[in-house]
């Protein structure tokens, strides 16, 4: 895959920018932010976001403040063709985090893992190396910390280039604004769960349900506690149409 530098168009929703980019063009601009030093970090924004967003200031604030910003979710990709502002697609974060850790395997890129519970992070460093051969994961941190400092030190020691970051929302988000530049990586990305998938605690939905967009109906049918969040998806639609209807 070549690594080139993009143009972002961000297009704003209800509130939240996005980058109106491919799924290669996010990898591809994720890299050429890494290779140009200093710190940067994505988000990966879903309907939930965007409703918790519209009540707090300071998630919104950093959401938007970040070098990259992708559609995770259908939801987020309905809400662009509704407000008249199509995005070109969702961008799973899990499936952009794979396709960047291919690339640091191929260039020699040092990878943290922070997040999760105890034991997590280990087992999903363990996954990754055996399925990207090359790869360097060079320290790993559970979600679990009281204090910040201890794990900024450990991420700055171990040389990181790149951390993928597990805590959820919106304490990713903020962590990351906050933190990041002290810990010396270059590229931080918040990911929510993705570590328990990465670490096969979570199965992710099969690929054909994945190119529907109907992977939130599958973890649905498989954790039918999750109905309450999949209950904001509708609510975020309406907010759209409202919006659409008063012009904004």
């Amino acid at each position: 895959m070549r690594i080139g530098r993009f143009s972002t168009l961000k297009v704003e929703l209800l509130g939240v920018r996005f980058d109106d980019l491919s799924p290669e063009e996010m990898v591809h601009t994720a890299a050429s932010l890494i290779e140009a030093g200093g710190f940067h970090y994505a988000v990966t924004p879903n309907p939930e976001f965007l409703l918790a967003a519209r009540k707090n200031e300071a998630f919104r604030t950093v959401l938007n403040q970040a070098d990259l910003s992708m559609p995770d979710g259908i939801g987020v990709v309905y809400v662009s063709k509704i407000l008249g502002r199509p995005l070109k697609g969702r961008v799973p974060g899990i499936d952009f985090a794979e396709h960047l850790v291919a690339w640091m395997a191929r260039t020699g890129k040092r990878l943290y893992l922070l997040g999760s519970k105890p034991g997590v992070a280990e087992a999903a460093a363990k996954t990754l190396t055996e399925r990207y051969p090359g790869l360097t994961v060079c320290g790993t941190h559970d979600g679990y910390f009281q204090e910040d400092a201890p794990v900024i030190e450990a991420v700055r020691a171990s040389g990181a280039d790149v951390v993928l970051v597990g805590l959820g929302a919106p304490k990713q988000e903020l962590w990351m604004a906050q933190n990041g530049p002290a810990t010396g990586a270059r590229f931080m990305v918040g990911l929510g769960g993705a570590l328990d998938v990465f670490a096969g605690n979570v199965e992710r939905a099969p690929e054909a349900w994945q190119k529907a967009g109907m992977e939130w109906c599958y973890r649905l049918l498989k954790e039918p506690k999750r109905i309450g969040r999949m209950a904001k998806l509708p609510l975020v639609l309406v907010q759209a149409a409202g919006a659409r209807l008063r012009g904004r």
